[in-house]
């Protein structure tokens, strides 16, 4: 395990080796007449997320942006019901709205899609023409027939994701895992280019672990219960689908780097390290995940704003914006969320814990930026 002054140094070498381009903070200032905005609305499985970057005025030089708001509207859509459909169509709607009238963004440069996650779900409940009913009722409220909701297969989701977040020094030797509400996608470039991607891919999220968990439970809706049940569930379909898919993918022999992306970790970065709370990319070992899986359980109110801001030492550091972070991520995932996400994120490292070799493990906090970076990029070069 890092050593606090260990810690800090390895977080300042992830800076000059992790030179990620974008900025982790959101709701920047920026000048609507110079800047050159462009935003990335996503359909997820908990709900619905809303990135608006600024790439300046030279558009050839696409690696370099600001995040100027990074926003979620929980919805729930994966549970298809008609309450978290309309949840999920206001929400969209509402972040459209937002892009448009608040930011002045064109509508030609603001993209729609639905994740990867939420396709699978629906392929696997039989409910894909939620997703068509979907995008057709937002297209309507929008007043725009003709506007493209795409649906991103999971292999074009993780090769973006790739290209998004991991800077080209470190592309063909970081192997990416975006850990999600509904799945878990990511992969590697093997063969030195950035078409062919192996893929990783798990039907399961944080989210459809805590479901599982949940549902395992029975009557017994404490947390006592749902902490016992928890590891019967990881242990199943979950532990096979990750032995599986790290075996197939061939990611141990050809990758130094580990680097995790999602939700969970950016909460457990926000939390396990508030120090470091500006950095985009924190480093872990596998021992001081395992602690944080503990203290969830054992000493959830360690994790509250207040401790989690009283806890800096550093004088430097910005107590109140850190305080502002801990409660978006207590409102984000509740305890039950944390011990899902962070006991699926274990499981996956634990293949990565050879005897002989032990991988280098960061969290990305700014990974929800990525796929839209690498589209618009993307969509501006054909």
């Amino acid at each position: 395990m890092f050593s606090q002054n260990t810690k800090f140094v390895v977080a300042i070498l992830c800076a000059y080796i992790f030179s990620f381009t974008a900025s982790a903070q959101g709701n920047k200032q920026v000048n609507f007449k110079t800047g050159n905005l462009f935003s990335g609305i996503e359909v997820g499985s908990k709900g619905v997320k809303m990135s608006i970057l600024d790439f300046g005025k030279d558009m050839k030089k696409m690696d370099q942006y600001i995040v100027v708001k990074d926003t979620s509207i929980n919805t729930d859509f994966i549970s298809f019901t008609p309450a978290t459909f309309s949840a999920t169509l206001k929400a969209f709607t509402t972040l459209f709205n937002i892009a448009v009238d608040r930011y002045s963004i064109s509508s030609g440069q603001i993209y729609t899609t639905i994740s990867s996650g939420v396709s699978i779900i629906a392929e696997k409940d039989n409910k894909q023409d939620w997703l068509t009913l979907l995008a057709d009722s937002f297209r309507l409220k929008i007043h725009e027939p003709k506007r493209v909701v795409t649906v991103i297969d999971v292999t074009e989701e993780a090769r973006l994701s790739h290209l998004g977040i991991i800077p080209d020094s470190r592309r063909f030797t970081t192997f990416l895992i975006d850990i999600g509400s509904g799945n878990t996608k990511g992969g590697f470039f093997p063969h030195g280019n950035t078409k062919d991607i192996r893929l990783f891919q798990l039907t399961w999220g944080t989210k459809s672990i805590a479901n599982e968990t949940s549902s395992r439970a029975g009557g017994d809706t404490s947390l006592r219960n749902f902490s016992r049940q928890l590891p019967r569930v990881l242990a199943g379909t979950p532990e096979q689908e990750i032995v599986y898919a790290v075996n197939v993918s061939g990611a141990y022999n050809m990758s130094d780097n580990i680097a995790f992306s999602g939700g969970i970790a950016w909460a457990i970065a926000t939390l396990l390290y508030p120090e470091l709370i500006d950095n985009a990319v924190v480093p872990v070992t596998y021992d001081e995940i395992a602690e944080f899986m503990n203290r969830i359980a054992d000493n959830y109110g360690s994790l509250s704003p207040e401790v989690i801001a009283q806890s800096v030492n550093d004088a430097t550091i910005d107590k109140d914006f850190v305080k502002k972070q801990a409660k978006i991520v207590n409102k984000v995932f509740d305890q039950r969320a944390l011990l899902s996400g962070t006991g699926l994120l274990l499981k996956i490292m634990r293949q990565f814990e050879g005897v002989y070799e032990r991988k280098q493990f960061f969290l990305v906090k700014n990974g929800q930026t990525g796929w839209i970076s690498a589209f618009v990029k993307q969509a501006i070069s054909q």
